[in-house]
């Protein structure tokens, strides 16, 4: 039996293990691939379910029309901490870790992630299933880390020198495994032809990068100057520069999910609690004005003022798909179908109605960053835990951090892939958690250990209600 295990095509992002798509060259990788596995043949395409590795699959199964078995076992190593970084911010946060993984001397888990015996544990009942399956040949499209994890204990290595194996896994590269059903033996080839189109990067050290900027600075944006971010030269102004960084920051994750929008129609845009705009501005500007995509942002807040001096700003810029509204998102009516909810710093419970509300639009993206999370602090209780929870500051952020956990839950529970990434350093800010739910369809079924979880905690938390009392109800 053979199984070929492709490294998924190159994903649109620069980012650490972030959940997008495949940019052009990678869909073009992705094709090279399914051109020649269509000479080898298969039967069924096992696929991680991250989106990286469902698109190159589906791209696969263009050329080889057979099922497509998804398998959330084997995604990629979990690089914990790591996730939604980028390598520079990486290098400057885990450099003692970086030096001491380099020695290979320990099978060491990246910071709060995983390490190579762990994933050997979760992918390996997979592969054995699909060994003794009675397929001739398959396909299984996942990531370079599980790629190599794999191969490390297929050939007795040490799982600590799992990264020595990575010089030949481009991405969409093909590495065989043959099984040999009388003697229970796996061998591993690697295909010298690599499928991958694009051509690779120069190596770069990362302390000789300059930082690039989705808005650089140098180039003046009216609206940056008008809110005192800029000078009109384009310069940045020092005393404003952490805002500069956040705007670029949050574009970042705007443009992680520029495949989840649609160029041929105009994509609906709700931003919650917009406040002063310097992100409605950037995100209207970004996705209008850089991207050419046909929007129409609404901007809500319960602040009159505002509001209408955010609207005397469109007016003025041009920006005529882009208008403010005072109220709020729990009763606002003013549209039938949203692409994407945007939420930032949205106080306590005003989170849980604008992610609910998300939801029964049917919103394909959701990015929240909350802020104040009061309502699990003021109910949670355990004996187990009291002697910890006796220290209030203890027990404020480990209930902020339980309170997103949870969030992020309950919406996979809804057909959204959730993650948790850092939005902004926290010498900057302390709301730095970004909640980037990505709609899928297919809903994990968690409602029991989400129960058993806010049992152990004596919590009740409004989205969770908010599902519970309208359960069955219908959904855009």
């Amino acid at each position: 039996m053979k199984l070929y295990l492709i490294r998924h095509g190159r994903q649109n992002s620069r980012r650490c293990n972030v959940n997008v798509p495949l940019d052009e060259a990678g869909r073009r990788q992705a094709e090279l691939a399914g051109a020649r596995l269509k000479e080898y043949g298969a039967e069924k395409i096992f696929a991680s379910d991250l989106l990286r590795a469902e698109e190159t699959a589906e791209i696969i199964r263009s050329f080889l029309p057979v099922p497509v078995e998804i398998r959330r076992e084997i995604r990629e190593i979990s690089f914990g901490e790591m996730e939604g970084l980028t390598d520079e911010e990486i290098h400057e946060k885990f450099e003692a870790f970086q030096k001491e993984f380099r020695k290979m001397e320990r099978d060491l888990p990246y910071p709060g992630g995983e390490c190579a015996g762990d994933v050997i544990r979760r992918a390996l009942p997979v592969l054995q299933k699909i060994f003794h399956s009675g397929l001739s040949r398959a396909v299984m499209v996942t990531h370079g880390g599980v790629i190599r994890c794999m191969t490390a204990y297929y050939l007795g290595m040490d799982p600590a020198r799992w990264r020595v194996l990575g010089k030949n896994l481009e991405n969409c590269s093909i590495t065989e495994l043959a099984y040999e059903e009388k003697t229970g033996k796996v061998t591993v080839k690697v295909k010298r032809k690599m499928a991958a189109a694009a051509p690779a990067a120069p190596a770069v050290l990362a302390h000789n990068r300059k930082k690039r900027y989705v808005l650089e600075e140098g180039r003046p944006v009216p609206f940056l100057v008008d809110l005192g971010v800029m000078t009109k030269e384009g310069q940045v102004v020092r005393s404003r520069y952490d805002k500069f960084r956040q705007i670029n920051r949050f574009l970042e994750f705007i443009e992680d999910i520029l495949p989840r929008l649609d160029r041929n129609r105009e994509n609906v845009i709700i931003d919650f609690g917009c406040g002063k705009s310097y992100l409605t501005f950037a995100m209207y500007y970004y996705l209008k004005e850089l991207k050419g995509y046909s929007v129409r942002i609404i901007g809500l807040d319960l602040k009159k003022d505002v509001i209408a001096r955010c609207n005397l700003l469109a007016e003025r810029y041009g920006f005529d798909h882009l208008r403010f509204y005072h109220g709020d998102i729990a009763s606002y009516e003013g549209v039938d179908r949203v692409d994407m909810v945007v939420t930032l710093h949205a106080c306590d419970t005003a989170t849980d109605y604008a992610l609910y509300k998300a939801v029964k639009w049917g919103a394909k993206v959701i990015l929240s960053v909350p802020c104040c999370q009061h309502e699990l602090n003021g109910q949670m209780k355990n004996e187990l835990l009291a002697p910890l929870f006796s220290y209030g500051i203890i027990k404020e952020r480990t209930a902020a951090l339980f309170t997103d956990a949870i969030r992020a839950q309950i919406l996979e529970g809804q057909g959204y892939r959730t993650q948790l990434l850092e939005f902004i350093d926290m010498e900057h800010t302390p709301k730095n958690i970004l909640i980037r739910a990505v709609r899928q369809g297919e809903k994990k079924d968690n409602g029991e250990e989400l129960k058993a979880v806010l049992d152990f905690l004596h919590g009740d938390l409004t989205l969770y209600r908010l599902f519970q009392e309208h359960a069955g109800e219908g959904e855009a």
